[in-house]
């Protein structure tokens, strides 16, 4: 394919327009780390504003243009971005000078082809790739069972039923890119005998693409969401244990989960009504059946009276012959996208997430039937891919208000939460909204949605594919990731969870589950904490668990605060923390949970099934360089840059702690705002300097947007021995006038393990002044 040099260029306020000798490119300066890159063969752009950046730049970049022979060369303070004139080949350099990354091969290109007996074009931007970068995001691909680096390795990107797509990728050479392409797509990473790598989008006018320069992953992260919007603060509600199974059959059922867990003293702050309350009526009724639920609004006032928060599963799917469906139908607003019911096996059809009438139509009705008339305080957001089997090209002939599906194909997710987040923020306003939902796409983050990596098996296979995707699906840029503990179904039925193979899978993936994001139950067959199912040994493990995650609600909740405030992501890819250490590139199972915990899930089966006497109890886990780690549990100190193999009994994942880390405990909860956080255990490991801002706010509704919010940060000078906590930023009502810490110095024993800490170094009061504190 040959090459399109440059003719002409000019300069816009925004960037630069190039004329070439086959169309047209654009290079557009938002910030001075931030480059838009748009290309095609065709006469003139598309005039269309992106599904997926909302920042409108209106004040762009700064910048220069200068004529450098071969070369056109736009520079920033950030950045110089050299335009070979030949190829039209761009070269992102450095401010110094240094490269980056470079287009390379055909770099940007448009073919025509035809799909689904639609004409349109591939359209395929192309990199160089070293052999010594890694690169990682692509979201959430749920039976994805490769390594967590994509460099050397290939993707499907297109969004259907357990494949997930977000178009963000970040490179341990300090870039990221986010194509701005919502067709089919493919990541190829081991072009030029893997010394590239390329994006392809089966459809579009255009190649287009943001470049945005760190060199941190927090930086890049940080940019990504300054070009497509932040993560809100969900309810501090959220931040506990979700009970949900598939199904609860009746309101009965759900007030007995209640009291079980509310008598046998459990902390849990979510239960969750699963699908097909409405049988048998059609789907998209929007009717919890009278005779199964005959009191909803009392059901969920029972819930809100035990300190529990509901969430219910609301579909984008509508059976006909349902008033819903037909006033959908009435103003345009259906599809032509069906799912084949499994439950009822009729042909249901999907509604137009692209159309602004029909989200609106679709947001009233759900308002109107469910959320607010019964007060639910969460929306389950399911089969929103959309699902449709593997009738993918149906999908793509499909006429969204928008155009054709097969140039919409991965947006439907990103639309409908656009929906109801407007609709949720406008009608129910002191209320955060909270969504659970089973695709996102890039931008998500900014409708309060919670990604889940959908219904997989009850497996250790399966369980072993988790811990990368959602890895994957925060360095994407989407901030909260969960997983069904436990798995969603054991070949479509609910597995026998009192037989020990099943137990065992339960524990490891509940211990993983309380360093995720979120933190959530789910499945076929009953797992609730108090089930029958566990025998006494496997629920002291899991209650261990579960009041570890609620004493850590500080450190938690303080780590959703500069999500939102900062931009932060919370369960890190360790390249995020250990980028110049090469040996964490293609660690698929180990992950940072904030700035201190390096988590290290047990995803083997060692104690039971076949041949478990002979196997190791043991796992590898490597301590990235450049710091010394605490073992959590027992407060053995190490140095890192190291191969470990390490005893994992049942009771145990290995949990380590960088030093120099500040983790503020609280006590044990039965729900996340059961005590105030005045009293808090500070544990501190020595061995660096270290820092943590504390944050806290109203817990529940949007004030923090308007500054209702405080924040106060801890150091520690480790040469000094000195702990200094900065004075209070901010205030809010209710706000807690001192903080008294327990601060504990974390010593062998001392301050190791999940419990309270029974003697401290020194008690201090601090009442919002600047404090220092000598140990």
């Amino acid at each position: 394919m040959s090459k399109a040099k440059v003719l002409s260029y000019t300069k816009t306020s925004k960037g630069i327009t190039f004329k070439l000798d086959k169309g047209l490119m654009q290079l557009n300066i938002c910030k001075a780390d931030i480059v838009q890159v748009k290309y095609t063969i065709l006469n003139a752009f598309e005039n269309k504003e992106s599904l997926v950046v909302n920042n409108k730049w209106d004040q762009p970049g700064a910048f220069t243009v200068t004529d450098v022979g071969n070369q056109v060369v736009i520079s920033t303070s950030r950045l110089k971005i050299k335009v070979d004139k030949t190829t039209n080949a761009i070269t992102y350099c450095n401010a110094a000078g240094n490269v980056i990354t470079a287009e390379a091969g055909t770099n940007k290109s448009m073919a025509a082809a035809t799909i689904a007996g639609i004409n349109t074009y591939n359209c395929t931007s192309q990199f160089t790739s070293p052999a010594d970068e890694a690169l990682f995001g692509m979201g959430c691909h749920p039976l994805d069972s490769l390594s967590i680096n994509y460099k050397g390795r290939n993707q499907d990107m297109a969004i259907k039923y357990l494949t997930g797509a977000i178009p963000v990728m970040l490179s341990t050479k300090g870039y990221g890119l986010m194509w701005d392409n919502y067709s089919a797509s493919n990541f190829y990473g081991s072009e030029a005998n893997n010394t590239q790598y390329k994006y392809v989008s089966e459809s579009g006018k255009e190649v287009k693409y943001y470049f945005f320069y760190g060199p941190s992953f927090d930086t890049i992260i940080d940019l990504y969401r300054t070009a497509t919007g932040r993560a809100p603060m969900f309810g501090k509600w959220a931040y506990g244990l979700f009970q949900s199974q598939d199904r609860y059959l009746s309101e009965a059922e759900i007030l007995t989960v209640k009291d079980n867990y509310r008598k046998n003293h459990i902390p849990v702050d979510v239960l969750v009504q699963d699908w097909y309350y409405w049988d048998p009526l059609p789907i998209g009724s929007h009717i919890m059946k009278p005779e199964r639920y005959p009191h909803p609004k009392q059901l969920v006032d029972s819930l809100h009276k035990a300190n529990l928060h509901a969430m219910i599963s609301i579909w984008p799917v509508f059976g006909k012959g349902t008033p819903n469906y037909d006033a959908l139908e009435k103003i345009g607003g259906l599809t032509s996208i069906t799912w084949d019911n499994v439950v009822t096996h009729t042909f249901d059809t999907y509604y137009d997430a692209h159309n602004p009438k029909a989200r609106e139509l679709y947001w009233q009705q759900a308002r109107d039937s469910l959320v607010k008339r019964y007060g639910w305080d969460a929306w389950w957001i399911d089969q929103c891919e959309p699902d449709n089997g593997a009738l993918l090209d149906e999908r793509r002939k499909a006429n969204f208000y928008t155009g054709k599906g097969i140039d919409y194909f991965n947006t439907y997710s990103l639309q409908h939460t656009k929906g109801v987040y407007e609709g949720w923020r406008r009608d129910i306003p002191g209320k955060r909204a909270f969504f659970l939902v089973r695709q996102s796409f890039a931008g998500e983050q900014r409708n309060a949605s919670t990604l889940w990596s959908s219904d997989i098996e009850c497996t250790f296979a399966n369980f072993k594919n988790q811990v990368p995707q959602g890895i994957n699906a925060c360095a994407s840029g989407i901030p909260y990731w969960t997983s069904d503990i436990g798995g969603y179904h054991w070949h479509w039925t609910a597995p026998d969870w009192s037989k020990p193979e099943f137990r065992e899978l339960f524990t490891r993936w509940f211990q993983f589950g309380a360093f995720s994001p979120i933190f959530r139950i789910h499945g076929k067959g009953e797992r609730a904490i108090f089930s029958k199912n566990w025998d006494e040994d496997t629920r002291a493990i899991l209650l261990k668990y579960d009041k570890l995650r609620y004493r850590l609600l500080p450190y938690i909740y303080s780590l959703a605060g500069r999500v939102n405030t900062e931009n932060y992501t919370m369960m890190r890819s360790l390249a995020f923390d250990f980028q110049k250490d090469a040996n964490v590139y293609s660690i698929p199972d180990q992950y940072m949970f904030g700035p201190a915990f390096l988590v290290n899930p047990v995803t083997s089966q060692l104690y039971t099934g076949t041949g478990a006497a002979g196997k190791a109890k043991t796992r590898e886990v490597y301590l990235p360089a450049g710091t010394r780690w605490y073992n959590f549990w027992t407060g053995e100190v190490l140095n890192g840059g190291k191969k470990l193999t390490v005893d994992v009994p049942m009771a145990t994942m290995p949990l380590y702690v960088r030093a120099g880390s500040i983790i503020p405990m609280g006590p044990v909860m039965e729900y996340a705002t059961e005590k105030p956080a005045d009293k808090i255990e500070l544990r501190i490991y020595p061995g660096a300097n270290g820092q943590f801002k504390m944050y806290e706010d109203e817990n529940e509704n949007y004030n923090y947007e308007k500054g209702a919010r405080a924040t106060f940060t801890l150091n520690w000078n480790d040469k000094l021995r000195q702990l200094s906590i900065s004075a209070t930023n901010g205030s809010y009502a209710g706000m807690l006038k001192k903080h008294t810490f327990n601060i504990v110095m974390v010593k062998g024993a001392h301050g190791a393990d999940a419990g309270e800490t029974r003697t401290y170094e020194k008690s201090v009061v601090y009442n919002g002044k600047p404090l220092t504190v000598k140990l």
